[in-house]
């Protein structure tokens, strides 16, 4: 997480609050380190961002776990309760809130490019989008089972496509595909009309994004999913409303230096 700008969300947040006395720091955990980690610390620790290889080990500690990640099998948040953990997940929210804010109002027919955790989470938010229909688009079809899994569980119909080189038809589309994958979702046929949402952001743009934006699409960066996802984080641990304009302001000043 030594590239990651939620440290510098999150401390922007709590400034804003007047919790001078919260910090927020990464931690190098591995998942079989997580249950003996969260048993040795105190009251004080109010809640963990989760990042891979955890996700899944944190719904397995959790004392409490929210019907979200239940369903995802995978947790991004921990917030400490008077009974132990609760297991959030507020993937969905910032992946939600990124297609809302760049116009996207529904999405009877999207896509998703990958099959990991994060595109699980973007099938629920597209769900909540009004999705009837969503194409996992991956290299590999077997690894499509939990996102399918997911898809079935919420009533939608799934259907598996191959990553070869051909056109993606939905004309909503995330992108879950990691930095070493972009070359094989850039080179994919897009077209005017689309708007895809790619999750990477650094280094922006990506080849997706320049390839979109050259054929008349829209791209959205995800620098907004990380940006909401960190907001329903810090009202999950703090009990207060987020201060959206100042963990804004921090973002673009920290963009802006670089």
């Amino acid at each position: 997480m030594s590239h990651s700008l939620s440290p510098l969300l999150h401390r922007a947040a709590y400034a804003a609050l007047g919790l001078s006395d919260w910090t927020y720091d990464a931690l190098d955990v591995g998942a079989e380190d997580l249950p003996d980690l969260l048993a040795g610390l105190g009251p004080e620790w109010r809640g963990f961002s989760v990042t891979m290889p955890c996700k899944q080990a944190a719904v397995a500690v959790a004392d409490t776990v929210q019907p979200l990640p239940g369903l995802l099998r995978a947790a991004n948040t921990l917030v400490r309760t008077g009974s132990g953990w609760r297991a959030e997940n507020t993937d969905v929210t910032g992946i939600g809130m990124a297609l809302q804010l760049a116009g996207v109002e529904e999405a009877p027919h999207a896509a998703v490019l990958g099959a990991g955790g994060t595109a699980t989470a973007a099938v629920v938010a597209l769900a909540s989008l009004g999705a009837r229909q969503v194409d996992v688009v991956v290299r590999e079809p077997r690894r499509a089972g939990e996102v399918t899994r997911v898809l079935e569980a919420l009533d939608v119909e799934a259907r598996v496509l191959p990553l070869d080189g051909s056109a993606v038809p939905a004309p909503v589309v995330v992108s879950t595909v990691p930095v070493a994958g972009q070359p094989a979702v850039a080179g994919l046929d897009w077209r005017a009309g689309q708007t895809v949402l790619d999750v990477l952001y650094a280094p922006w743009p990506t080849p997706l994004a320049e390839r979109v934006t050259a054929a008349g699409g829209t791209v959205i960066s995800g620098l907004e999913v990380l940006f909401w996802q960190a907001t329903e984080q810090v009202e999950l641990m703090t009990g207060d409303a987020a201060p959206i304009g100042a963990m804004r302001a921090a973002l673009d000043a920290a963009l802006a230096a670089r």
